[in-house]
């Protein structure tokens, strides 16, 4: 299981002939031609976790597609793609992509963990592809600055946590200076960075493989990437997979509201995880006494400057929250989560003989853990790309004054993550510079033959249930099953789940409405 967690963090954290103009999307009735990919062998660090009896299954391309899907004499950009081979040619029902979400997510080794996301019989009867969106890591990169010293002197200013007048000052500078490196710096490509723009990419892929119909699964992010292609390209749509699942009506009209409540699950998935600990009691670190009044004290002792550790290591406000933030997100981190919960605790509140131990989950650097799908890109990239493509799908008003007072309320509506949230998405797409119009805002309806089929958890907490509930409705023809589990995504995690997406996957049924799922293990 660990393993199967850590190759979905890494992971985790398009095309032709269609013409977008505000709200109102026409599918066309041809695409341009698309060239085929060029398989070859991919270079043995890509492969460095395959086993060498299995390499032979393996191939890499370098895909060409216009930067501007509109205008295709403005150049083209380059999509890193990795293949696993289905293991049973005869059998083959054609490619399945994937995408692990963010949006900044690298998804092109995506194939070398297929074997602990899915099931055997999804393996013998599809070419597995993974592939780095526009813009992000193996891919042509959308860089807003021109090294690594430019870069720490911007971002280095900025604090997911802002309480002084002076710390939001710094903060919204710095993300005024982003935004001026990124209009300088990132040229054509920041202006096509749409989850639109993606969805035509990946039906020029589609077609370049030789598939007449897509499909596909989409974590997190991924799952508007999935409900935008299957809304954009409805005939060329065969099975759509979504897990964790964003509200995409919301997310593309109103990005203030949406990372409002964004937080909110971030809020629920918290509180979940406090009265799991306190009904384990013993079995949790943190599980004595009143649990909620405990983590309130820590946040609210923190909100007031660091807590100093015995061996000389400070924790802040920012480390704190991206912290507890990262381990909701994996329900394998809870035991240490409550161990780390304890020790402050414990360092506010000393007891003879006892030493609080060392920190360990809520010692990450701040501010490393935007991006909806937990990973462990290169942040030099990551957020260059994250932003880019939300602070031109969501809308947020160019008002950066706004943002403080936003981020006061947000944090009386959510103590832990309120700020947090306003501190991201909100503070940097109010000074992000001008983007491309081409965005699918709706219909969300799809026209596709086949129901899309959706998983969301219980207590995730970047895309909450509710998104899920919403995802389901507004697209209508789909099917959601629940998951009464913690974290985010959980295909390769429940053998319920996974047994549900082979059979919609090959044989395109899709489980009885209100059917619910459970993980194969639990958090403590």
């Amino acid at each position: 299981m660990a393993m199967r967690r850590v190759r979905l963090r890494r992971a985790l954290a398009v095309a032709a002939s269609v013409l977008v103009t505000g709200t109102v999307v026409v599918v066309g009735t041809s695409t341009a031609q698309a060239s085929p990919v060029a398989w070859g062998p991919c270079n043995d660090a890509a492969l460095e976790e395959v086993p060498l009896t299995e390499r032979y299954l393996f191939s890499c391309a370098e895909y060409p597609v216009p930067v501007d899907h509109a205008d295709r004499g403005r150049g083209t950009v380059d999509i890193a793609m990795m293949r696993r081979a289905a293991t049973e040619k005869s059998g083959r029902i054609g490619s399945l992509f994937l995408n692990p979400g963010g949006p900044g997510g690298a998804g092109f080794d995506m194939p070398v963990g297929a074997v602990d996301r899915f099931e055997p019989a999804v393996l013998k009867r599809f070419d597995i592809i993974g592939f780095d969106p526009r813009g992000i890591d193996r891919s042509t990169r959308m860089r807003c600055f021109t090294n690594a010293e430019q870069a720490e002197k911007v971002l280095g200013r900025m604090s997911s946590m802002p309480v002084t007048e002076k710390q939001i000052s710094t903060t919204m500078d710095a993300y005024a200076d982003y935004g001026e490196a990124c209009a300088k710096n990132a040229g054509e490509l920041q202006r096509h960075m749409s989850t639109a723009d993606v969805a035509r990419d990946l039906d020029l892929m589609r077609s370049g493989v030789g598939d007449e119909q897509l499909n596909f699964v989409g974590f997190s992010y991924g799952t508007l990437l999935g409900a935008t292609y299957v809304n954009m390209f409805p005939e060329r749509s065969r099975a759509i997979v979504l897990d964790g699942n964003v509200d995409p009506a919301l997310r593309t009209a109103d990005g203030v509201q949406y990372d409002r409540e964004r937080a909110g699950g971030f809020e629920h998935a918290l509180e979940g995880f406090l009265q799991r600990c306190a009904a384990e009691g013993a079995r949790c670190a943190f599980g004595e006494g009143d649990v909620r009044a405990k983590f309130d004290e820590i946040r609210n002792t923190l909100r007031r400057g660091p807590i100093t550790m015995p061996d000389g290591s400070q924790i802040t406000l920012g480390q704190f929250t991206d912290g507890v933030s990262s381990a909701l997100y994996d329900p394998e981190e809870f035991r240490q989560l409550a161990s780390d919960l304890q020790a402050l605790h414990l360092q506010l509140h000393p007891k003879a003989g006892l030493v609080p131990e060392l920190l360990r989950v809520l010692k990450l650097p701040s501010g490393k853990h935007r991006f909806d799908g937990a990973g462990d890109a290169d942040e030099s990239y990551v957020d260059d790309s994250y932003f880019a493509v939300n602070c031109t799908d969501k809308p947020i008003p160019k008002k950066p004054e706004r943002v403080p007072a936003i981020a006061a309320q947000w944090e009386e509506e959510s103590p832990t993550f309120g700020r947090n949230q306003a501190f991201s998405d909100l503070a940097a797409c109010s000074q992000w510079p001008r983007t491309s119009p081409g965005v699918h805002r709706g219909p969300w309806a799809h026209q596709a033959a086949n129901p899309v089929l959706l998983f969301g958890n219980y207590y995730d907490p970047a895309t909450q249930y509710e998104f899920s509930q919403r995802m389901e409705k507004e697209l209508g023809n789909a099917r959601l099953v629940s998951v009464d589990a913690f974290g985010h995504c959980i295909l390769g995690d429940s053998s319920c789940a996974d047994s549900r997406a082979a059979d919609y996957l090959i044989n395109l049924r899709v489980p009885r409405p209100g059917e619910v799922c459970r993980p194969d293990s639990q958090p403590f």
